[in-house]
């Protein structure tokens, strides 16, 4: 790695946040202080990947390798603002030795696919990152293999300028990316980003040359292509291009959601409103069923007592469709069950429907986090019958359903779910 380079200055971390712990001063001030000494800590833990790679001639398997030979210090792996003291939100990232706040994207799990991804962005992208820092402005503070610590999105990939010091850095490493590994699987992210950075320096002939090249590559029947060729024509504004490339997808594709969810986001950039209207049902069907009955079902929970959503009539419920395995699931959970444990003698409930395949895993989870309410589990994974009849594609889907068995949204996530709990159960008190 290369000589440390501290770029996370005075002034980057004077600026002013707009989470909800940051109400008063003295709060800010800390949050500040959290991240001085969060950059610290991973300056620290690069020199010592630094050291521990001279040594062994490669990267560590795990932050917990450093220490405490080429990192004495253990409170360097955990970052002040980390309330859960390194426990990760994402189990695969559990270091097997050691509490650790940060993220090592060299773990064994992710070593060959970001080893491959490091030959076309360079030593730019990230090797550690922290995520208990998250605000308007960025979601995770990064150490990059070059040793420079910077603020970026959760998905880097979607906003790879972050990680540059310069348009014009980021695109001299991404063209010679594309030019040097054509093949590599991880350029799918990098063919719009360097579209958008052409035309940010007003090189459009560059960008028309990238969309020309790829087109010619591209593999009809794949549909993750033709998606990327979708971000390149966004980026350029060709929108009429646009609309006929996802008109054409569509009699390819004619079941496809995504396809469905694209071209509602293009009718609506073109003012087609009942066009995207109806690319937005065909995409997300749920959204028919809110303020109507939601259809019951029936199974058997983890204990093997009959469960459905009739035994809940009178109920606000709460309806979610969650895994062990699914981090932004897990991430939900202490909100899920701070709102439980404040309503549930209110008349709210929570059925939970487990995507797991592990039933043991999902068992030691609930114990160890004393979550109390029933739980359906089959085994299955996405195959799970009560997911499969309510058409669930992704997680977390917490459906929130009123007392009468209508749905209030699909979608009852962080504050909104506590909010509208209340409203439901509000509603409930008044007619009683």
């Amino acid at each position: 790695m290369k000589a440390i380079v501290i770029v996370v200055t005075v002034l980057s971390l004077l600026v002013s946040f707009a989470h909800a712990d940051l109400a008063t001063p003295e709060l800010s001030e800390q949050h500040e202080k959290n991240i001085e000494i969060c950059t610290q800590n991973l300056l620290t833990i690069g020199k010592a990947i630094e050291a521990y790679q001279k040594e062994h001639g490669d990267f560590p398997s795990w932050l917990s390798d450093l220490y405490p030979k080429h990192l004495a210090e253990a409170h360097r792996l955990l970052c002040p603002s980390d309330k859960e003291g390194g426990k990760p939100i994402y189990t695969p990232n559990t270091d097997p030795e050691m509490s650790v706040s940060y993220s090592y994207e060299l773990n064994p799990q992710y070593r060959e696919w970001k080893t491959e991804q490091r030959k076309v962005y360079g030593d730019a992208m990230p090797i550690v990152r922290c995520r208990h820092h998250a605000n308007e402005d960025f979601v995770a503070l990064n150490l990059s293999f070059s040793s420079r610590v910077y603020r970026s999105a959760n998905t880097w990939e979607f906003q790879p300028e972050d990680m540059y010091e310069n348009l014009e850095e980021a695109i001299t490493t991404l063209a010679a990316g594309i030019q040097e590994h054509p093949n590599n699987e991880n350029l799918v992210y990098v063919y719009p980003a360097l579209v958008r950075f052409y035309m940010k320096v007003d090189q459009e002939g560059e960008a028309e040359n990238l969309i020309k090249r790829y087109k010619e590559a591209l593999k009809p029947d794949s549909i993750r292509e033709h998606f990327v060729l979708g971000d390149m024509l966004a980026a350029m504004n060709r929108d009429d291009e646009l609309l006929q490339h996802f008109t054409k997808l569509e009699e390819q594709f004619p079941d496809n959601r995504s396809v469905f969810s694209r071209l509602t986001q293009i009718h609506e950039r073109l003012g087609n409103a009942e066009l995207a209207h109806e690319y937005r049902l065909k995409a997300d069907p749920v959204l028919a069923l809110i303020g109507n009955t939601v259809p019951d079902f029936s199974a058997t929970d983890l204990e093997g007592n009959p469960i459905s959503l009739e035994q809940y009539r009178g109920k606000v419920v709460l309806l979610d469709f969650w895994a062990v395995w699914c981090g932004p699931c897990i991430a939900e959970m202490p909100t899920v069950k701070k709102v439980y444990d404040t309503y549930k003698d209110e008349g709210f409930d929570i059925i939970g429907i487990s995507l797991d395949t592990d039933e043991q895993r999902l068992r030691d989870y609930l114990k160890e986090n004393e979550i109390p309410w029933r739980q359906v589990f089959s085994g299955k994974g996405w195959e799970s019958p009560v997911s499969r009849q309510y058409g669930i594609r992704g997680i977390p889907a917490p459906w929130l359903i009123d007392k009468d068995g209508t749905l209030i949204t699909h979608q009852a996530r962080g504050e909104a779910l506590e909010r509208r709990v209340v409203e439901a159960l509000k509603d409930k008190s008044t007619e009683e």
